[in-house]
């Protein structure tokens, strides 16, 4: 697998699948699938069984989406965009937009 240049947290952009065009938080990153979950995004059914506590029924779940599909989104580009290292002035590893040339971390 190719590295992952995205980190839990950064705001992305989906570019393909039902979801295009919509953006959101990373909660978690799957290194070993290479997908991702994206906050209040991909949402799917998934039916549980009631516990002891009583609780049962249809429940709404984020499902991982691909990491090919999202972009970084940029806030100074307004779009997604790819995500590029560079070394700063303190002689340390940034992750920098591609575009714009903005440092990102």
């Amino acid at each position: 697998m190719d590295e992952i240049k995205l980190k839990k947290g950064d705001t992305v952009k989906v570019i393909a699948g039902k979801e295009k065009g919509k953006t959101g938080k990373i909660v978690k990153i799957l290194r070993d699938e290479g997908r991702v979950v994206v906050e209040k995004l991909n949402f799917v059914k998934r039916h549980k069984r009631p516990d002891a506590r009583g609780k049962g029924g249809i429940m709404d779940k984020e499902a991982p989406l691909d990491i090919s599909n999202v972009a970084y989104f940029c806030s100074r580009c307004n779009q997604g965009v790819k995500i590029g290292y560079t070394w700063n002035d303190e002689k340390k590893k940034v992750r920098i937009c591609k575009k714009c040339k903005e440092q990102l971390d």
